[in-house]
């Protein structure tokens, strides 16, 4: 293969190639559509699904899917081949406007949340036209959203789109009181980092655990973890070197900007990032590329763990959500310039994020709420429960001599003095990078740390998309009607930061007084595990601003959190069941073998000597005796526990009874197991251990 810039996006029908395919007049009348979001001419769309299959075909397609993201949290797809028949006997290769503006999958096997009976099979994929088709394989794919026949979104891309309309909205409001008359949109723009395990498929197919859950339910620390955080941009070993070098590649096939790879903190965990591009493509790429990374990782005979905490004892997993929004000829809102305490524009701007995140903390926190992420959030790696803002000491102190009407009194920026004159000397950044911080300024945009690795990033950036718009539009309504524009900006600017100050922090994240002062002092709120925080996705002022925003309708709320609870407990289910199991049938007639083989020893040292003691075989077998009766009445307490379970009927209950009986069973019987793999021989235990998955690729 060529240079990187001449396969790049080779497999994705992208503007260079729409250019090349479509004459001037259906190129232009397309990009309207694209970039104003006018509507779609049926002429233009038959051209596009005409010269769209042609390409395609030219690459070597035969089928076409509308690629849509359903409510599972993966992609979805059906394939349908370009052939129709011909008169004489043979077939023609076709693809019309229709089939390419509208599809009709079975919509009953896909989660709805109460939004349609089962019975009401149909649904509807509709082509998103600001999103690149692009192939995979042999299959034209057509990114879509996803309605019911009630028009309904079943996905996460219509919300999505509403979000980026509302900020668009009235960002332009705000941008036209500043004088800016030659904006036509304001977009978010997203780059998720992903963080991700390696290991070797031979150990993977050997741990259950991993098979059923995406994640270790068993497992004793070994002698080495991350303690000596040697890991962390250390050098990437040549299996994993050659595994990056392949993903980079597809990834860019598919006009993906892979920009950054490195170890991360724990033994065999890595992360990938991407240049930002607009949130709803940012969006699919991410979507494309956890499928892209455990595909390639296959030939390398590794499997890519995406769970967030696949591991116990070492770091999760996370997705860093950077987000900013910029106008539609580049000009960055969130970006402070040489002098911020003069630009009356990004202070605005930048209130109103705060505004924001301080209204809609439990919204924020919803959004990264799963089974596997509960695990991992408040750990070393991971920002608390708790959601907080980190602006750095340069903005917080522009802030504060705003709120007491003081001058501002920047610093100087300071020259780094390294010790060393051959050193090239630079300027220290005005503000330090705070990793324990949810929500943390970082120069021109906000980076929200608490994803889980396995999450879309939709739910998160509909919500902040949204929340913002809201800031925003409170401040229109008011800006709009003022006499005295300055004074009144002045004026909501100070309250704003007076008003929602609580919400900024700048110290540890991790620092358990922190949690204290959030949560008894500021009032800042603490939803610990999935249960605690999802009910409040319905609380009345986070329905009544979704749905004057036209994000969500209030049924399609409803069913979301009906649809993610029910996920939560399908989840731990499936996990509690797999270590029933695995405690049965593996662990337990693996100790009581080696328990009897050690027993044997003993005798066999007593008949050649009967005055030995055997203090070693009999410890050994004391313990493990001891164990074994605990793991298995252990396993019969979470047994009983999942059938009390299955008779509670209500989501929420059953959610509840998750958190308070059956997960402290299950750590119960982890501990158990866990203790007995420390005093069992190796060539017994029935599965690699954490010293071989964490450091077993070579």
């Amino acid at each position: 293969m060529g240079s990187i810039s001449e396969y790049f996006g080779c497999n994705v029908f992208n503007d260079r190639v729409m250019k090349a395919n479509l004459s001037a007049e259906v190129y232009q009348s397309l990009r309207k559509t694209m970039d104003e979001g006018a509507q779609l001419d049926p002429g233009v769309a038959n051209a596009v699904a005409t010269a769209m299959k042609d390409w395609a075909v030219s690459k070597g397609a035969t089928h076409f899917t509308h690629w849509f993201q359903p409510l599972t949290g993966i992609t979805a797809e059906k394939h349908d081949s370009f052939i129709s028949p011909s008169p004489d006997g043979g077939v023609i290769m076709e693809f019309s406007g229709k089939e390419l503006i509208k599809g009709e999958p079975d919509a009953s096997s896909f989660p709805s949340g109460g939004l349609r009976a089962t019975f009401e099979a149909r649904g509807y994929t509709a082509w998103d036209p600001t999103s690149y088709a692009f192939i995979k394989g042999k299959t034209l794919c057509i990114p879509t959203a996803f309605c019911s026949y009630g028009g309904e979104a079943l996905d996460k891309k219509t919300p999505l789109l509403r979000s980026m309309e509302a900020l668009n909205k009235q960002a332009l409001r705000i941008l036209r009181l500043f004088g800016n008359t030659t904006a036509k949109c304001v977009r978010p723009a997203v780059g998720p980092e992903q963080e991700y395990f390696l290991i070797t498929r031979e150990m993977y197919d050997q741990r259950p655990d991993l098979r059923f859950t995406g994640r270790t339910l068993f497992g004793a620390k070994p002698p080495k973890g991350q303690q000596m955080e040697d890991h962390y941009f250390g050098v990437i070993k040549p299996r994993v070197q050659a595994y990056m070098d392949d993903l980079n590649e597809e990834l860019w096939k598919q006009g993906i900007l892979a920009k950054t790879e490195h170890n991360e903190v724990a033994p065999a965990q890595h992360e990938l990032a991407p240049i930002y591009t607009t949130t709803n493509i940012a969006t699919d790429h991410n979507q494309l590329t956890m499928e892209i990374m455990q595909k390639v990782a296959e030939k390398h005979g590794l499997v890519c763990l995406l769970h967030e905490k696949p591991f116990a004892g070492v770091n999760g997993s996370g997705k860093h959500n950077n987000w900013s929004i910029a106008t539609d000829t580049g000009v960055n809102l969130l970006s402070p310039g040489d002098t911020p305490h003069e630009n009356a524009q990004f202070l605005l701007i930048l209130c109103a994020v705060i505004k924001a995140v301080d209204d809609y903390q439990d919204l924020l926190r919803i959004t990264v709420a799963t089974a596997g992420n509960d695990h991992r959030l408040g750990a070393n790696e991971a920002p608390p429960a708790v959601v907080s803002i980190f602006l750095g000491d340069e903005l917080n102190g522009i802030l504060e001599a705003i709120e007491n009407d003081t001058p501002y009194e920047g610093k100087e920026k300071t020259q780094l003095k390294l010790g060393v004159d051959v050193l090239p000397k630079f300027n220290r950044d005005t503000t330090d990078r705070n990793r324990t911080s949810p929500f943390a300024f970082t120069g021109n945009k906000f980076e929200f740390r608490m994803l889980g690795s396995a999450n879309s990033i939709a739910c998160t950036n509909i919500m902040l998309n949204t929340a913002v718009a809201e800031s925003l539009k409170i401040y229109a309504d008011t800006l709009e009607g003022a006499e005295d524009f300055e004074t009144t900006l002045h004026e909501m600017i100070q309250k704003t930061i007076r008003d929602h100050k609580r919400i900024i922090f700048n110290g540890n994240g991790y620092d358990d007084a922190w949690i204290k002062e959030a949560t008894e002092v500021r009032g800042l709120l603490n939803y610990r595990t999935t249960p605690d925080a999802l009910p409040h996705l319905l609380d009345k002022k986070n329905v009544d601003m979704l749905v004057s925003h036209k994000v969500y309708t209030e049924t399609e709320l409803k069913s979301r959190c009906e649809i993610t609870l029910d996920n939560y407990c399908k989840t731990v289910v499936i996990e509690a069941n797999t270590m029933e199991d695995i405690s049965k049938m593996q662990i337990l007639p693996a100790v009581e073998k080696y328990v009897m083989d050690v027993s044997k020893a003993a005798l066999a040292k007593k008949e050649l000597d009967p005055s030995l003691e055997c203090a070693y075989e009999m410890g050994i077998i004391r313990r493990l005796s001891a164990l074994t009766d605990s793991i298995a009445l252990r396993a019969e307490d979470l047994e009983k526990a999942l059938i009390r379970l299955d008779n509670v009927g209500d989501v929420q209950k059953e959610a509840e009874m998750i958190r308070d009986e059956i997960l402290p069973r299950m750590n119960e019987l982890r501990l158990a197991c866990d203790e007995a793999e420390t005093l069992t021989a190796k060539d017994y235990w029935p599965f690699p251990k954490y010293g071989d998955l964490l450091f077993g690729v070579h």
